[in-house]
C-alpha cells in the first residue's frame, strides 16, 4: 500500500473533492433495531433459487423507476482480478521491502503476518460482504446507519487526494520509461552541468577521469581507464587516509573529512549527511535536475511544471479514462492484464536476480531477523500501516468493486486469495529486488547491503536506477522491463480509486453518465497534479499524502469499523452473510470485527497523534503556512463526520430529538438486497430474528453482538 506512496510506497501526495453526496430526503426511519441477534436461519428454497437471478442492481425506494440499472461485472473472475491490480501496487515492490529492513528485517514478518490475521483480512472481508450485499457504493452504503455517511464522504474525499499525486508518480515513472530506451541510459553518466561532485552510476562506464593506481580502481578490478572530455576531480590518493594505515594517520588534505572509499559510499548511498564534500551519483542528480528540476526549498515557489513530464501525465489520465469510460465492462477485461502482467516482469526479474553474482547475500540481509526489534512498538505501528495501505483498506475502493458483484458471489474466497498474494507479492518483490541489490553491493565491494540505496521516491527514482546502471550487459531491456512494470502496477490501483470517487458521484446523480463522469474527473484531477510535477511538486506531494491521506483515512477507517461493528451490530452483520452467502460465519470473524480490528486500529491512532512530529521533506521543515494549508485539509475530511450526522438528525421524520437521533443511527427501510423480493424476504426474516433482543439489559447485548 502499500503504498507511504504510498500508500503506494513512501511517496508524497495530493488531490481534490467535495462533499458531492447528498440525501434524498425520504424517510430513513427503520422499524428493524439497531444491532442483531440470534442464530440466522438459512434462506428458504426460494431464497436459495433467487441468489443465482440477483443481478446486483442498485435500487432505492426514492428513486424513479426509469433509474439505470446497476452494472456487474461480466464475469467473477474479473472481480478477482481488479481486487488483485488494485491491492497489489507500488506499495508492494518499493515500500515493503524497506519497511521490513528498517523494522527488524525477517523479524518483521512476524508482527506482519499477525496484522494482517487481525486486522487485513477482517477489514477486507468485512469491505467485500457490505459492499455485495447492498450492491451500493462507498458512500450509499453507509445507509446502514445514516448519522455515519460523512465517513463515505470523507474517504472519497481522502482517496481524490490520493488519485491526484499517484498517477503525477506514474507520468515520472513514464518519463524514465521512456529515457530507458536511450543507449547509454542517460542517469549512468555525469553531465558538466551537474558540477564537479557527480560520480557515474556505471561503474563500468564511468565519466570520472582516474587512474589505475586510484583507490577506486579496487571497487571493480575488471574496470579500465576511460578517456573523458569532462575531468571530474577526487582526492588525490595521498590526501586522506586509509584504515590499513592505522589510526595515528592524519589527512593531508585541510577539507577531506573521511577516505576516498567513503566518499564514493556517499555517493552510493544519498541517505548520508548532506556535506559539501559528499560525492552524488548521477542517478541522484538526474532525478533531481533533470526530471523534477527540483528547488532547493518550498520558500522559492514551485514553480512551472516540467513539460515532458507534463505529457507523461497526460498518457496516464487517458489510459485510466479508456479503461473505466464504461465502467466495469471495460475495466473487469483489462483486469487480466493489469493483474497478471507484473507477475511475469517480477518473474523475469526474480530469476535475473538470484542468478547475479551475490544476490543471494542480498537475500538473507533482507529475510535476516533481528530479534531486538520485534518488542518495539515502532515496528508494529510499521505493520500496521504497511498491511493498511497495501491492501488499500478503509478507502471505500473495495466496498465499490464489490458493490458490482452477483449477490451470491463467493466473496469469502477472494478475500482469502487477495490478502494471502499480497502479503506472496511483497516477500517475492523483496527477494527480487535485495537480490539485485546484493549484486550491486558485491560490485562495489561491501558487504552493507543496507548503505548503498534510498528509501521512499528515492527508491523508485534513484537506488533501482542506479543498480540498474550497474548491469554490465543490456541493463536497457530491465529498465523498460522494471518501469513498465511500475507503471502497470500504478494503473491498477488507480483504476479502482477512480472508479471509486465516480462510482460515488453516479450512486447519488444516477443521470450522470459513466463516460462523462470519467472525463470529468480525469481533466479535473490531471489539472490538480500539474502541481506535483513542478520544481516544488515533491514538497506538495509530501504535505498532502501526510495530511490528506494518511491522516484523514486512519480516523474514518476506526469510524467506519465503530459504526459496522457496533452500530450496525457484528451479529446483525454475521446474519446478513448467512441470508446471503448461506454459510456460517465463524468465531475468529466474530472476535476480530467485534473487538480486536477496532481495539488494535484505536491503539495506533492513539500512537500516531502521541509521537506526532511535524513532517519535513529533505530535512527541511515546512512553513508555518504550508502546516496550517495541511491541518485544513485534515479537518476538511475528518469534518464530514459530524456535518452529515447533524444533516441525517435534522432530515429524521422523527418528532421528538431523541427520535430524531435514534432514527439517524438505524439503517434506511430501504436498506438491504437491492433486488425487491430479496429484500422483502430479508426485511421478514431479520425483524423475526431480531425481536428476541429487544427488553435485553446493556452486558447481555454486549455478548450477543459479539458471541451470536
Amino acid at each position: 500500500m502499500k503504498t507511504t506512496t504510498d500508500r503506494a510506497g513512501n511517496m508524497k501526495s495530493t488531490q481534490q473533492n467535495a462533499a458531492f453526496v447528498g440525501d434524498d430526503g425520504q424517510s430513513n426511519a427503520s422499524t428493524l433495531p439497531m444491532s442483531s441477534l440470534p442464530t440466522q436461519q438459512q434462506p428458504d428454497s426460494d431464497v436459495s433459487q433467487e441468489l443465482g437471478k440477483v443481478n446486483g442492481a442498485a435500487t432505492d425506494a426514492g428513486a424513479g423507476a426509469g433509474r439505470e440499472e446497476r452494472d456487474t461485472w461480466g464475469k467473477g473472475v474479473e472481480f478477482l482480478m481488479s481486487c488483485i491490480a488494485m491491492s497489489v501496487g507500488l506499495g508492494n515492490v518499493w515500500r515493503f521491502p524497506f519497511t521490513a529492513l528498517d523494522n527488524g528485517g525477517g523479524a518483521f514478518l512476524i508482527p506482519y503476518l499477525i496484522v494482517l490475521f487481525l486486522i487485513g483480512k477482517p477489514i477486507y472481508y468485512l469491505e467485500m460482504v457490505i459492499g455485495q450485499f447492498s450492491s451500493r457504493g462507498s458512500v450509499k452504503v453507509f445507509d446502514l446507519c445514516p448519522a455515519m455517511k460523512g465517513v463515505g464522504i470523507g474517504q472519497v474525499i481522502s482517496i481524490s487526494f490520493v488519485t491526484t499525486y499517484y498517477v503525477a508518480i506514474m507520468g515520472i515513472t513514464l518519463y524514465y520509461f521512456y529515457d530507458s530506451f536511450r543507449t547509454p541510459l542517460p542517469w549512468s553518466e555525469c553531465q558538466p552541468a551537474w558540477g564537479a561532485h557527480c560520480v557515474a552510476s556505471s561503474l563500468g562506464n564511468t565519466s570520472i577521469s582516474m587512474s589505475m593506481s586510484s583507490p577506486l580502481s579496487s571497487l571493480d578490478p575488471q574496470q579500465q581507464p576511460v578517456a573523458s572530455a569532462e575531468l571530474y576531480f577526487l582526492p588525490l590518493p595521498w590526501a586522506t587516509c586509509r584504515a590499513e594505515w592505522g589510526e595515528n594517520c592524519i589527512d593531508s588534505s585541510p577539507t577531506a573529512s573521511a577516505s576516498t572509499a567513503n566518499n564514493w559510499m556517499g555517493a552510493l548511498n544519498p541517505t548520508q549527511t548532506n556535506d559539501s564534500d559528499r560525492l552524488i551519483s548521477s542517478s541522484e542528480l538526474y532525478y533531481v535536475k533533470e526530471v523534477l528540476r527540483e528547488k532547493e526549498q518550498i520558500a522559492d515557489g514551485i514553480g512551472l511544471p516540467n513539460w515532458e513530464l507534463v505529457v507523461g501525465l497526460f498518457v496516464a489520465w487517458a489510459s485510466i479514462f479508456l479503461i473505466i469510460r464504461r465502467g466495469v465492462k471495460s475495466s473487469g477485461k483489462a483486469s487480466y492484464f493489469l493483474a497478471l502482467f507484473p507477475y511475469v516482469i517480477m518473474g523475469v526479474l526474480l530469476v535475473r536476480a538470484v542468478t547475479l553474482p551475490g544476490s543471494l547475500n542480498g537475500i538473507y540481509y533482507f529475510i535476516k531477523p533481528n530479534w531486538g526489534k520485534i518488542l518495539d512498538p515502532k515496528v508494529w505501528y510499521a505493520a500496521v500501516t504497511q498491511c493498511f495501505y497495501s491492501l488499500s483498506v478503509c478507502f471505500g475502493n473495495i466496498i465499490m468493486y464489490a458493490s458490482f458483484n452477483k449477490f451470491g458471489h463467493n466473496v469469502h474466497r477472494d478475500a482469502t486469495i487477495v490478502t494471502a498474494l499480497d502479503t506472496a507479492t511483497s516477500l517475492l518483490a523483496g527477494f527480487t529486488i535485495f537480490g539485485i541489490l546484493g549484486h550491486l553491493a558485491h560490485e562495489i565491494g561491501t558487504d552493507d547491503i543496507g548503505k548503498v540505496v534510498k528509501g521512499g521516491a528515492g527508491l523508485a527514482f534513484i537506488s533501482y536506477p542506479d543498480a540498474i546502471a550497474k548491469f554490465k550487459q543490456l541493463p536497457q531491456i530491465f529498465s523498460v522491463l522494471f518501469f513498465l512494470m511500475l507503471f502497470v502496477l500504478g494503473i491498477g490501483s488507480n483504476i479502482a480509486m477512480t472508479s471509486c470517487t465516480v462510482t460515488a458521484i453516479r450512486d447519488r446523480f444516477p443521470n450522470f453518465k459513466q463516460w462523462q463522469c470519467s472525463l470529468l474527473i480525469a481533466v479535473l484531477s490531471f489539472s490538480i497534479g500539474l502541481i506535483y510535477i513542478t520544481p516544488g511538486g515533491q514538497y506538495m506531494l509530501t504535505l498532502v499524502d501526510f495530511f490528506g491521506a494518511s491522516m484523514i483515512a486512519l480516523v474514518l477507517g476506526i469510524a467506519e469499523l465503530y459504526t459496522i461493528g457496533w452500530i450496525y451490530g457484528t451479529d446483525r452483520l454475521c446474519k446478513d452473510i448467512e441470508f446471503m452467502l448461506g454459510r456460517k460465519v465463524g468465531l475468529y470473524w466474530r472476535l476480530c470485527w467485534g473487538v480486536f480490528t477496532p481495539l488494535i486500529m484505536t491503539i495506533i491512532l492513539i500512537y500516531f497523534y502521541a509521537t506526532y512530529e511535524p513532517i519535513t521533506y529533505n530535512d527541511q521543515l515546512f512553513p508555518t503556512w504550508a502546516y496550517g494549508i495541511g491541518w485544513a485539509i485534515t479537518a476538511f475530511g475528518i469534518m464530514q463526520l459530524p456535518l452529515w450526522m447533524f444533516v441525517a438528525i435534522v432530515r429524521d421524520p422523527g418528532v421528538t430529538l431523541s427520535e430524531k437521533i435514534r432514527g439517524a443511527f438505524r439503517p434506511k427501510k430501504n436498506w438491504g438486497p437491492s433486488d425487491p423480493l430479496l429484500r422483502e424476504q430479508y426485511n421478514k426474516q431479520i425483524e423475526h430474528e431480531l425481536m428476541p433482543k429487544r427488553g435485553k439489559g446493556f452486558w447481555s447485548s454486549i455478548k450477543q453482538n459479539i458471541f451470536g
